[in-house]
């Protein structure tokens, strides 16, 4: 069993496992029991309805926060020519081809938070798909980070695109911003994240599609919201 140092007890005693928030009591609780010394990252957690071994019932995307992430994202942009040189004019960190590709195999080179590829690049940049896959770098079309407009992709990852994939046990993990954040900025991005995802429901799947929701910030206990708070 994991054991949780004082402030994160002291932490979770102002809140009520059993109780379910409302958007903006969740909100309030996740700010007053941060318990890191830095400006924490605050994280959505979404329980899904699904079965996540069927492969028509998972989910995979991304999306714009509204009021951004509060993290600035290192991008790699792997494109040749014209792609490339669009990529360095809209102030990508790291732009090459199969140099940047050597580069991640032979040096073990990770310090960028996001790949941006052309498609005509995919083949090469999956002879290494092992590496990135892990570590959630490998580009996908579906979270807009496979495309031939590179400067959209960068300019969306700016403003505060995050990608979201459900794990094996139908959860959906995302941030939704900082603790420094307004609640009502907070409030936007998660009303954001929520209605983006019950959109994304398969067809395959009945009734009931988000079981419940659960926000917390880094190193800080959960808070549980009310789907009651959102128009879905």
């Amino acid at each position: 069993m994991k054991k949780h140092g004082k402030k994160y007890v002291e932490a979770s005693k102002k809140i009520d496992k059993s109780k379910l928030y409302s958007l903006e009591e969740a909100i309030s609780l996740v700010k007053e029991t941060s318990v890191a010394n830095f400006d924490s990252t605050v994280e959505v957690a979404i329980k899904l309805n699904i079965d996540a071994k069927k492969s028509d019932q998972n989910l995979r995307g991304s999306f714009v926060l509204p009021n951004g992430t509060g993290k600035k994202k290192r991008v790699l942009v792997i494109a040749k020519g014209e792609a490339a040189a669009k990529a360095k004019e809209a102030g990508a960190d790291f732009v090459g081809d199969k140099d940047m590709i050597d580069k991640i195999s032979q040096e073990n080179w990770f310090d960028y938070d996001v790949i941006v590829a052309t498609p005509d690049m995919m083949p090469e940049l999956g002879k290494i798909g092992k590496v990135l896959g892990p570590k959630g770098l490998m580009p996908n079309p579906k979270t807009g980070t496979v495309t031939t407009d590179v400067v959209k992709a960068i300019e969306d990852i700016n403003k505060g695109m995050v990608s979201y994939k459900n794990d094996s046990y139908g959860n959906i993990h995302t941030i939704i911003g900082k603790v420094s954040f307004d609640n009502d900025k907070l409030a936007e991005n998660l009303k954001y994240v929520v209605t983006s995802v019950a959109k994304a429901k398969p067809a395959s799947v009945k009734g009931v599609f988000i079981n419940n929701i659960s926000i917390t910030s880094t190193m800080g206990p959960g808070v549980r919201v009310d789907k009651n708070s959102f128009d879905i």
